[in-house]
């Protein structure tokens, strides 16, 4: 069989990267072809995606490997983190430099919106974790600050939709990125027009929504005639298509997705809509094939990459590895974080708020880099096992195992601490999960697999796995209560 090569578009909170994955029947293999560094961009005390600029470093990347691969090439698509967008006008020209999640304005505003709609029905008509960032509340802010700018869009797309319509000029937009805006039906599996009319927001600029896989077009430049595929355009819902898993269709395993956030889950044929879900505050998000994204978003690694800015920036350089030997070397579970405390969301200085936080919680203040360091994965490993509680609850099931993918996976130190709390044994890997399963979508939108199962068996013979035992003690069942308390 003549080798087939698959693009996957693959945008992260730090860095951004042009995938090749190259297909031979039986097993993919990865290849980097482009990457950049991605981020926030201050203007004016405002954080913005510099989305012109992420899209000429895609265009680079397609340039680069249609001159590796020429016509080998079968498909692109694109995966990225949700909530945010890019408003179009009739023109198809962009209004505003589109928002960074963690921008300030939308503060305050979950507390205004239930003051209109309450809690339990916004939940109701989304099913969805309430985080402020949600841009159900970003339109808000819009509506109430830049309602010009509001009334004059045409076209509303999320960032991986933005992408899919710069490369072949169709606008659609992809359940599993649509459904993390708070304003998709779980049951419909539709846009919740009654709930945004509720609000006095407009509807008219929201495109037709479609499943994973669905092919949009062609690329008229760059890789004239290669298709364009939405995969599972919500990065988590790639990553979770990435997951080793031969349990597909049970809820018998739990997975977390780990870099800047820890997406910690399982996978359901259908949302859980029950009070008990809206009272932990769980989210359903879309999935591949129908299925559903039981989970919850965890303040992930973030805390570590803005401490490891924190040191850098007083001269102490440390790579990821180096942080968590560091970890490793200090006194265990002396001081633990609230990780649902609003300070940690973006802080000027983590370091320093690591220790406030300690302070006034009357906790040892750590001081030195692997203190605060350890602080960060002990409470995280805490977080998980709290979340695969609420899971179990909610499913009726047991994990037998949890997966963790993305590039957390690599982490040893936070990898043994997870299976440690949660007394589950932990499989780590693939790191590179989400670009597999945006890659084996694609490939399966060509014919070339027929199912979910299908594309996690590619994945298995495809993948090197690390397995952790869990080694429980009554130190890490005295933290749950504290952190508890906190």
């Amino acid at each position: 069989m003549t080798q087939r090569v698959y693009l996957a578009v693959d945008l992260g909170a730090e860095s951004g990267r042009v995938m090749a994955g190259l297909w031979n029947g039986r097993k993919i293999q990865l290849e980097e072809i482009h990457r950049f560094p991605n981020g926030p961009v201050a203007l004016n005390g405002t954080l913005r995606w510099d989305i012109l600029r992420i899209w000429a470093e895609i265009q680079n990347g397609l340039a680069i490997a249609g001159k590796k691969f020429g016509k080998n090439i079968v498909s692109v698509g694109a995966d990225t983190w949700g909530v945010d967008f890019v408003l179009l006008n009739k023109n198809d020209e962009i209004l505003g430099q589109p928002y960074h999640y963690r921008d300030a304005r939308t503060n305050g505003m979950m507390e205004k919106t239930f003051k209109k709609v309450p809690r339990a029905e916004i939940f109701a008509q989304s099913g969805l974790q309430f985080m402020q960032f949600n841009s159900l509340y970003q339109l808000l802010v819009w509506k109430a600050h830049s309602p010009a700018l509001l009334d004059a869009a045409d076209s509303l797309l999320f960032i991986p939709d933005f992408l899919h319509w710069a490369m072949c000029g169709v606008k659609r937009a992809e359940f599993t990125i649509a459904s993390t805006s708070q304003f998709v039906h779980p049951l419909r599996r539709n846009w919740s027009l009654p709930l945004l009319k509720k609000l006095g927001l407009p509807t008219h600029f929201l495109p037709k929504i479609v499943p994973p896989g669905a092919t949009l077009g062609k690329m008229s430049d760059i890789l004239p005639g290669v298709k364009v595929v939405a995969p599972p355009s919500h990065d988590t819902a790639a990553a979770v298509a990435g997951v080793p898993t031969a349990n597909t269709g049970h809820a018998n395993w739990a997975y977390i997705s780990s870099g800047t956030w820890s997406l910690m889950g399982a996978e359901v044929q259908k949302a859980v809509l029950s009070p008990r879900a809206l009272a932990l505050n769980m989210t359903n998000e879309g999935g591949l094939d129908g299925t559903y994204r039981l989970l919850k978003n965890i303040m992930g690694l973030w805390l570590v990459q803005q401490c490891r800015r924190s040191f850098a920036a007083h001269g102490r350089q440390y790579d990821y590895v180096q942080l968590a030997q560091l970890a490793a070397q200090a006194k265990p579970l002396r001081s633990l974080l609230n990780l649902n405390d609003s300070r940690f969301l973006n802080p000027p200085d983590m370091p320093k708020a690591i220790q406030d936080f300690c302070r006034e919680t009357k906790q040892p203040v750590p001081k030195t880099d692997g203190e605060l360091v350890r602080c960060c994965y002990e409470s995280l490993a805490l977080k998980y096992g709290e979340v695969l509680a609420s899971l179990e609850e909610l499913t009726g099931e047991t994990a037998e195992v949890i997966h963790i993918v993305g590039g957390g996976s690599q982490n040893k130190v936070l990898s043994q601490f997870a299976a440690d709390v949660c007394h589950r044994p932990v499989v780590t890997g693939p790191v590179e999960a989400t670009a597999l399963g945006n890659l084996l979508t694609q490939v399966r939108a060509s014919g070339e697999l027929s199912s979910l199962a299908q594309m996690r068996d590619v994945i298995r013979s495809s993948s090197a796995v690390q397995r952790y035992e869990p080694k429980p003690s009554a130190q890490w069942r005295d933290a749950a209560g504290r952190v508890a308390a906190l």
